[in-house]
Order: C-alpha cells, then structure tokens, then sequence
C-alpha cells in the first residue's frame, strides 16, 4: 500500500510535509520486506542530519537496516513509543513515524518520489 499525499525516497522512507516542519517514517513496502520489526534506533534530538545521511537503523527478525534521511533537517522529535513498541510500524507503517524535524531545505522535497511514481518504482 502506497498512500498518496507523502513523499517518499528511493530507501523506502516517507515524508509527510507540515509547514516547514516534516515527519519521516518507512513505508509499507520496507516494513514488509524486513519482517517483523523488534528493534528501532533513533536519533538524538537536536541533532541536523544532511540528506542521504542516516538517522538510525531498524531491526527485523529477518535483517537490519539503516534509515537515510530523505531531506535536510534538524531532528525536533522523536517516535519514544516505538523504543518500546518497534512493531508497530508493521501494524501501521504510516502512522508510525520516526522522528519529526524542521526542514533546512525545502528545495530538496522536489527530488522526492510521489506516491504514483514510487508504487511505479517498487513494482519494478
């Protein structure tokens, strides 16, 4: 399931802009590619993450995988129920986002996949 109305990168991670403001999670697609998820890794809020940096990494039953930041931004908030709760981001990989931060480019939201074009890039 690919909800339309976010961004979303290439790495599987969501963008759901508000303002200047962003929260970031992963995608339906990923979730269900790692399995069941038993661990999450977040970032330090307050920390400024560079696009294409990682920001964490998320582990699964199957495998673990680092999560890139899609955009430029400084970390303002951070999922803490996903420290005691990971699997919820299989129950609901769009309502479980993983941190929150202000955007320090805006511009960089214009590389991002639409919700047509990134279901078009994970059927392939």
């Amino acid at each position: 399931m690919v909800l339309e109305g976010l961004l979303y990168s290439p790495s599987h991670e969501w963008v759901k802009v508000e303002g200047n403001e962003a929260y970031v999670g992963i995608s339906d697609h990923a979730q269900e590619s790692l399995g069941a998820v038993v661990f999450i890794e977040l970032p330090k809020v307050g920390a400024t993450i560079k696009k294409g940096e990682t920001f964490g990494a998320v582990e699964s039953v199957k495998a673990a995988s680092d999560l890139y930041l899609p955009v430029t931004g400084k970390v303002i908030e951070v999922n803490s129920t996903l420290e005691d709760a990971p699997e919820t981001i299989n129950d609901d990989p769009y309502g479980s986002w993983i941190l929150k931060i202000e955007l320090l480019d805006d511009s960089e939201l214009e590389d991002l996949l639409s919700g047509k074009e990134y279901e078009t890039s994970i059927e392939e």
